[in-house]
Formats: structure tokens, sequence, C-alpha cells
């Protein structure tokens, strides 16, 4: 899997724009074994403050952040599927290299390809990588979100295994 290069810019005591930060980050395979990630950026809050010079890479993030953003990269491994799973979260995802299929309940799915867009809202669903020999690449932003609700009651995180 390709390191991932990450620039992150800043200010200096002045207020100029500088670039803070020019590295190699390399994606690590989850203990599920079907996917491999790499956290660039976090925020803690919704707006973010920018006058906040923590690396967001280096904070503590699970899937989302209460109240903030997580930025991520998911290397999807050949012919690998994720297992079924829902969080409390919108997702907005860019596929940047190969196909995805993302699978709904009932086993309904959509193939989504290089250059196309997904918006996850908190519904149940799971990832698989269609090709045997190609990684797909997706460039996620997740949001915390209020769950949906059904008669009044939310739909709980769900992680099958």
């Amino acid at each position: 899997m390709d390191k991932i290069r990450r620039i992150v810019t800043g200010h200096d005591s002045d207020g100029s724009a500088i670039f803070r930060d020019d590295d190699l980050i390399e994606p690590l395979v989850i203990p599920t074994g079907d996917a491999a990630m790499a956290t660039l950026w976090t925020s803690e809050s919704l707006p973010a403050d920018c006058n906040d010079e923590t690396d967001g890479r280096l904070r503590d993030a699970g899937t989302t952040i209460q109240q903030g953003s997580v930025l991520r990269v998911v290397d999807m491994l050949p012919g690998a599927s994720s297992p079924m799973h829902r969080t409390s979260s919108i997702d907005y995802g860019i596929v940047i290299s190969g196909s995805i299929e993302l699978e709904l309940d009932h086993g309904v799915f959509k193939t989504v390809n290089a250059g196309e867009v997904i918006v996850q809202r908190g519904t149940i669903h799971k990832w698989r990588n269609p090709s045997n020999n190609n990684i797909c690449r997706i460039i996620f932003v997740l949001t915390e979100a209020k769950a949906f609700e059904v008669n009044g009651l939310p739909l709980p995180e769900v992680m099958e295994h």
C-alpha cells in the first residue's frame, strides 16, 4: 500500500501562511484484516479552531470524534469485505482508485468507482472490494451525527463480526 503524503499549512507568529508539516503516512492494517487505514487529521470541534496547534493526526480518534471531524484514508484490500456496521455519523467518501461495493440492508448494493462520491448517512452497511488484484482507496471525512430514529428511538451503533 502506498504511503500518503500529507501537507499541513498554518501560520507563523506574524500571521503569514506557512507549511507546517509535509510527511508520508503509512496506512496500517486493521485487526479485522480487510483494510488498512491512516488517520490524516482530526478536529475536536465544529467549527474547528485554527488556533489549535495540535497535530490533528495525533489525537485519539475512534470512528468519529464527538462534536469533531476525522479525515481518514482507507485502503480496502483485494477481495476483502468489512463486517456490517452502523455508526452515528455522516461519512463523506471519495473513491480515488479502484472500485468498492457498498451493501445495505437486504443485500442491495451499488458499485462505486474512482472519482465517485458516497454520502453515508448512518445506515447499516458493509464494504466489499470486488477486485482480486487491486486495492480500493477511499478518502473519508467523518462527522458525528444524531442517530436516525424509528418510532422515536435512535437506531443503535452496530459492529457485526
